[in-house]
């Protein structure tokens, strides 16, 4: 059965004309008159309208078609709507951010799996905090970003999508009395010698230290997470580790996963624009930010 020939079936009877629907389709009478003939002759004979002197009626049969009519046409559509998207995929600029620990593990396997699958996508990347990546992102200077909730940033004006929720860990120097347990809390680091990105521990990691009432000492301002491990294994003091970046840890520093039945992970979204359709070179990046999203550690 020629898909043809339900196009024309769905055309005849949305005007109730053949005359009408050949305009529509630039086509002669006559040939609208021969596809719906074919088609009457292919489904076993029966009229699928009533002709009248002005104009045809739809005949029980051909009432009972409309609506599979309709389903073949809509999902032939679809099929072009996807493979549109795919050509597009295939081509064109990805305009991506990240905060700097996603850029250990999460974001490099994306890139890597993305220019596997869509080799002639232009993808630039930059690296910044979380709130200067929703402002460039808001600018239309970024198609997506790699967010998340450390600092509580104003996340609402933005459409998130969930990747994963993080744990944390602390970085102790391998000879450190606690270098050998299981799993620590924060408070029995309260007395230790802090490294951090920032002297203050508002709006960092280090704010899970103050939901546990006591305030780090932050004694060495690192900014650079590798930089941060050779401060720890140098005996300097401790810090805290994402789960992001635990990959990259240095074999002469111990991690102890952190217990905290009140905030136990930070989350970490993919953030677009609210309201802005995706690209579908965005989207395919978001697949694969929830494929590697997958196997970092939790």
């Amino acid at each position: 059965m020629s898909t043809v020939w339900l196009r024309v079936f769905l055309d005849v009877a949305r005007h109730g004309s053949f005359t009408v629907a050949a305009r529509t389709l630039g086509w002669t009478q006559s040939a609208v008159s021969r596809q719906i003939s074919a088609l009457e002759a292919a489904l076993g004979g029966a009229p699928l309208f009533d002709r009248l002197p002005r104009g045809v009626r739809l005949t029980e049969a051909g009432r009972v078609l409309v609506p599979h009519a309709e389903a073949v046409v809509e999902r032939l559509r679809g099929a072009g709507r996807e493979l549109a998207a795919l050509r597009e995929a295939a081509g064109g600029r990805l305009r991506v951010g990240s905060f700097a620990s996603a850029d250990t593990a999460l974001v490099p396997r994306a890139i890597a799996a993305f220019r596997a699958r869509h080799p002639a996508v232009l993808l630039t990347r930059r690296q910044d905090l979380t709130p200067a990546l929703l402002d460039l992102l808001s600018a239309g200077r970024l198609d997506l970003a790699v967010v998340s909730t450390t600092g509580r940033p104003r996340l609402d004006g933005h459409c998130l999508h969930h990747l994963l929720d993080e744990s944390l860990y602390v970085a102790v120097p391998a000879g450190h009395p606690l270098a050998g347990e299981p799993s620590v809390r924060l408070p029995q680091l309260a007395d230790a010698d802090w490294i951090s990105g920032s002297p203050r521990p508002e709006g960092t990691l280090l704010d899970a230290a103050l939901r546990h009432g006591f305030r780090p000492r932050v004694a060495h301002v690192v900014a650079e997470w590798t930089a941060k491990q050779g401060f720890v294994a140098a005996g300097l003091g401790v810090a805290l580790i994402p789960a992001l970046a635990a990959e990259s840890v240095r074999p002469d520093i111990a991690l102890l996963p952190v217990l905290d039945e009140e905030a136990p992970a930070r989350a970490v979204y993919a953030a677009t624009v609210r309201g802005r359709s995706l690209t579908p070179a965005a989207r395919a990046f978001l697949a694969a930010l929830r494929e590697s999203a997958a196997g970092i550690p939790r």
